[in-house]
């Protein structure tokens, strides 16, 4: 394939009660598709570069509905191993209203791809002419057999030139912190770019310190980083949140404006995030990658789903500081 980024991992079935409806007292239900690795692929197809994905679906009308609305961005979905059985994963959205948080319930066991093996997905095709790799801690932690293939994809990228990147991604409600952490540790050997939290670092890594900047410098020489990226989140309220970045390269940090957001869809925000900033870091630099996630961040917490519907010109547009206009007439 040729394609500037290719991401592996799962996409599930969103189902989520309207408006702040619990699930319990809902009659209905608002569908999505969305996924990490896929929401990436998506955001930074629409940034303007060449995608694909990868992952594991079953064939029926659940599955050819994920790889539809994936392929609807224009993202290569070739990739993607199709099999008669297992199922498709699926996560029940519950939206918060302060004091009260939103919630999750997965429903994902044996999902088609946690039962994905080792030598199944031709990387070398895959990789063929692609520039970098994506994937997050979400893959791994699905099961024994989805841990062994990342850990073959993410050395079949690095044999084939590729960059790798991350996003740390850390899940309790799929495996405990030290799982995360035996498992991720290694899988640092094969990553030049890491994309995390501040919560998820001292949760996975046992890293903490007493600023942003102190902990990415912590990560970069524990890890022999390229690069590494964290993002922060200030939660004023369940529907105001204050957002923006950081990211450390050659001894140098580099930041950006805070936004203050009006949350419609929190979810997926940080999967834009590393999707603006790897489209800037391939196109530009750290600097450009900070500054294009932050706006592409900011722009898909304004949407309800978890993929992204932005577009270049809006993405670069907030990027320079033109986020104050109340009306495009």
């Amino acid at each position: 394939m040729s394609n500037d980024l290719v991401s592996f991992g799962e996409t599930m079935i969103r189902l989520s009660a309207p408006d702040t409806q619990r699930l319990e007292q809902a009659t209905s239900m608002d569908l999505h598709v969305g996924g990490s690795e896929s929401n990436v692929a998506v955001a930074v197809k629409r940034l303007g570069l060449d995608t694909a994905f990868v992952t594991r679906l079953t064939n029926n009308p659940l599955g050819r509905m994920v790889a539809n609305k994936i392929r609807e961005h224009g993202v290569d979905v070739s990739g993607i191993e199709w099999t008669n059985e297992d199922r498709v994963g699926k996560y029940f959205l519950e939206f918060g209203a302060n004091p009260r948080p939103s919630s999750v319930i997965y429903d994902r066991a044996n999902s088609a791809i946690s039962n994905v093996q080792k030598g199944t997905i031709n990387w070398e095709s895959t990789f063929s002419e692609a520039r970098l790799f994506h994937t997050s801690g979400i893959t791994p932690a699905l099961s024994k057999s989805a841990e062994a293939v990342t850990e073959e994809a993410m050395k079949a990228a690095k044999s084939a030139g590729l960059k790798v990147s991350v996003d740390l991604n850390y899940r309790s409600k799929l495996w405990s912190q030290a799982k995360a952490k035996k498992c991720m540790t290694g899988l640092m050997d094969y990553t030049d770019i890491l994309v995390t939290t501040e919560e998820d670092t001292e949760r996975v890594f046992d890293i903490a310190g007493e600023s942003y900047e102190e902990v990415a410098k912590k990560l970069a020489r524990e890890f022999d980083f390229e690069v590494v990226a964290i993002t922060l989140r200030d939660n004023i309220s369940m529907w105001r949140n204050d957002w923006t970045a950081i990211a450390y390269e050659d001894g140098k940090i580099y930041d950006d404006m805070t936004y203050e957001l009006e949350l419609v869809d929190r979810v997926g925000g940080g999967d834009s995030f590393t999707a603006g900033f790897l489209y800037g870091y391939l196109t530009g630099d750290a600097q450009k990658g900070v500054k294009y996630g932050n706006a592409t961040s900011a722009i898909k917490q304004t949407n309800p789903g978890d993929m992204n519907w932005c577009t270049h010109e809006e993405v670069e547009s907030l990027a320079e500081g033109g986020g104050r206009v109340r009306i495009n007439r």
